[in-house]
């Protein structure tokens, strides 16, 4: 063999071992590092979505993919400024992808056009934003879930009476989308008079009994029938109604989301119907999609994970249960 020809095999094996050594340390390295990042911590529907992201995340490690799930979400539901920074940060820390419950669908635009320029892509649950260019949205249909709220009151009104509508919060997608739903079947109805729909609750339980407070003193004595858009402003209206007296089925009252005190309303007959979500599945998909994006697989643009009218006729269904009571404790304290 000349020279020159054992210089080329000699090139030849080694362009080969070098080939072979990116390949065994890619596949060693596919450690997908996700921030999921929500609107808030402290309700149930939130501790819901960590447990189905962490779900997710087990299942994909046992099935030899390496996932680890950051959570982190701003402290209070109505931080825009906190939740940019938590999404800035995470681009910072240059994670492989952000799993994300934007406060604000407009405001939420910029940090994830940043965080795509970064080469981070960005899956979106719950609540919509105002942007095309995201791997996937997996939500409630949530004009579906305000549209059944809306029947479903209706009905109980037999078609006509005074009701009224607390708003949720100012760029929220997801309860604006429930506000339009309810408000599409009043509509209908021409002997349905609504007498407040402008006014909203608020983030918290507090501000929103606070307001709910405000609008009963106002109303109270005509009212037959309630709709409120989401866990907190639910609370909130159910207080304020007890404080009055008139949380005893006589106002029609329908809320959305679950927690334990929507469920106690239920049984209690304060409440004749909560429309929930299913969050944990929220969890699961949203973080699901993510990976196997990551992964180079194509996923559905819209995901969507569905809404189930609970009444005190179905509270005890078992599908109804396993929803209204998910196995947090299984996947939170075990991480």
């Amino acid at each position: 063999m000349s020279q020159i020809m054992y210089l080329r095999f000699i090139v030849v094996i080694l362009v080969g071992i070098l080939v072979n050594s990116c390949s065994f340390q890619r596949e060693n390295i596919d450690i997908y590092r996700i921030a999921v990042i929500p609107k808030g911590t402290t309700h149930v529907f939130w501790k819901s979505i960590h447990a189905g992201a962490i779900k997710a995340q087990n299942e994909f490690i046992s099935s030899g993919v390496q996932v680890e799930i950051i959570w982190k979400g701003p402290l209070k539901e109505d931080d825009r400024s906190a939740q940019i920074n938590v999404v800035e940060n995470f681009i910072g820390q240059k994670v492989d992808g952000i799993v994300l419950a934007p406060l604000d669908s407009k405001a939420l635009v910029a940090p994830v056009i940043k965080a795509e320029r970064a080469g981070i892509p960005t899956v979106i649950f719950d609540s919509g934003l105002e942007y095309d260019g995201i791997v996937s949205f997996a939500a409630t249909d949530n004009y579906r879930g305000g549209v059944m709220a809306g029947e479903y009151l209706v009905k109980l009104l037999g078609g006509r009476g005074k009701v009224i509508m607390l708003r949720y919060m100012v760029g929220s997608a997801s309860s604006t989308e429930r506000e339009k739903g309810f408000l599409d079947v009043i509509a209908q109805f021409p002997e349905i008079k609504i007498l407040s729909e402008d006014k909203y609750s608020g983030a918290t339980r507090d501000t929103a009994y606070s307001a709910s407070q405000n609008i009963l003193n106002r109303y109270g004595d005509e009212l037959d029938g309630i709709f409120m858009p989401n866990e907190s402003s639910t609370n909130g209206m159910l207080l304020a109604l007890r404080s009055i007296g008139r949380a005893d089925g006589d106002v029609k009252f329908v809320g959305f989301d679950g927690g334990d005190q929507n469920v106690q309303g239920v049984i209690s007959g304060d409440l004749q119907g909560i429309i929930i979500q299913d969050p944990f599945k929220m969890g699961y998909s949203a973080v699901s999609l993510m990976v196997q994006h990551l992964a180079g697989k194509s996923v559905e643009k819209r995901v969507d994970t569905g809404a189930t009218l609970v009444t005190p006729y179905n509270l005890k269904n078992e599908n109804i249960q396993k929803l209204l009571f998910p196995p947090l404790e299984e996947y939170i304290d075990k991480k």
